[in-house]
């Protein structure tokens, strides 16, 4: 069921040019070039400032910068910087520094999360308000602890058993976010009910994916004990209210678009979206590249001297364009073939490493 977003909500967070449909469906649809809410192709480059940008999030964003540039997009830059703890001093600032070394630019920006609390709580209490989430005051070990069995857990998140799920939501139509702090209790994470289902979207990379929430993911998460809206609703805030609507990422991030696709079904958005979703550089475990598999961090390779001209280089062969070489960003715009990312993820290897330094 979708809920009639209020006026209060329309005015914080819903374009005047994005029409929101009462009850949106569960495909994502892709937008036409008649559609008034796509008149303009919008994207973003979102890093987050949990540290400090590698070759595998600069490939990804090259990509999306490549296809922006070479399609006529508008790129917005966005600092995703609601992850708590997690977040590091300065980092945002590396990031941005980091990305316009490399010769990325953009359009608007850079939007930091943290500067529109007021949009998720809004949005959460309108939610809140239509019986749609409820309170959890599960602990991960408590969950763990009753999904150790179950069949359809993912890799990296357990699904939700519904513990604290009630047979029935009572809407509450006071504010219930951000809770105001209390010594007795803790505050209440809040997860969005989930019904069985699937969900359908395509990817302009991958093809058609289907997801089953309810039997992988289960309610999910959408604002957090610490008072954080998870990430799960917050880019479906944000991307409405900046028109973002071609989204690029990474695959590990695939499983994320059944979630959102139902946040946009639950706050009645019905803004079409494209979607690409990207292999993964991985290194030689097979695993997301990180610090485990060395320093990869592209101010490393920035403080051994080493020009972004050959980054690219790297980057634009991970990317199919052909013979491993010094480019600039202006060669890749005319290289540059989708088609030609090759489907398997990337093995980060230690001739890359030797390339970059010239060894």
């Amino acid at each position: 069921m979708a809920i009639a977003i209020s006026q209060d909500i329309v005015t914080l967070y819903a374009p005047q040019s994005i029409a929101l449909d009462p009850e949106p469906t569960l495909v994502a649809t892709r937008p036409t070039a008649d559609s008034k809410a796509t008149s303009v192709h919008r994207t973003r480059l979102a890093p987050s400032p949990t540290g400090a940008l590698h070759l595998g999030n600069a490939r990804t964003f090259l990509v999306n910068w490549l296809l922006a540039r070479q399609s006529g997009w508008h790129i917005v830059l966005r600092i995703d910087d609601l992850d708590g703890p997690r977040v590091k001093r300065g980092a945002d600032r590396d990031a941005i520094e980091t990305l316009q070394w490399l010769g990325l630019d953009w359009d608007d920006g850079p939007y930091y999360q943290s500067d529109t609390i007021e949009n998720y709580s809004a949005a959460l209490n309108q939610l809140a308000s239509a019986g749609m989430i409820y309170p959890c005051r599960c602990t991960r070990t408590q969950i763990q602890q009753a999904t150790l069995s179950a069949p359809h857990a993912g890799e990296h998140e357990l699904r939700y058993p519904g513990t604290c799920r009630p047979e029935q939501i009572t809407p509450i139509k006071t504010s219930v976010w951000p809770a105001e702090q209390s010594s007795a209790e803790e505050p209440p994470a809040w997860r969005l009910r989930v019904e069985p289902g699937t969900q359908q979207f395509h990817d302009e990379f991958c093809g058609i994916q289907t997801t089953d929430v309810a039997a992988t993911i289960g309610d999910f998460l959408v604002a957090t004990k610490q008072a954080v809206p998870s990430y799960q609703f917050a880019v479906v805030i944000d991307d409405h209210r900046q028109e973002v609507n071609c989204i690029v990422r990474g695959d590990d991030l695939m499983s994320s678009t059944g979630r959102q696709l139902l946040v946009k079904q639950a706050l009645g958005i019905d803004s079409p979206c494209q979607y690409w979703h990207l292999p993964l550089i991985v290194g030689h475990d097979g695993r997301r590249l990180a610090k485990r598999h060395g320093d990869t961090r592209i101010s490393h390779y920035q403080q051994l001297g080493v020009p972004p001209e050959r980054i690219l280089g790297l980057l634009a062969d991970w990317c199919g364009t052909g013979a491993r070489t010094e480019c600039t960003l202006t060669e890749l715009l005319q290289r540059f073939d989708l088609q030609r990312i090759p489907r398997d993820p990337i093995v980060f290897a230690a001739e890359d490493d030797a390339w970059l330094r010239g060894a």
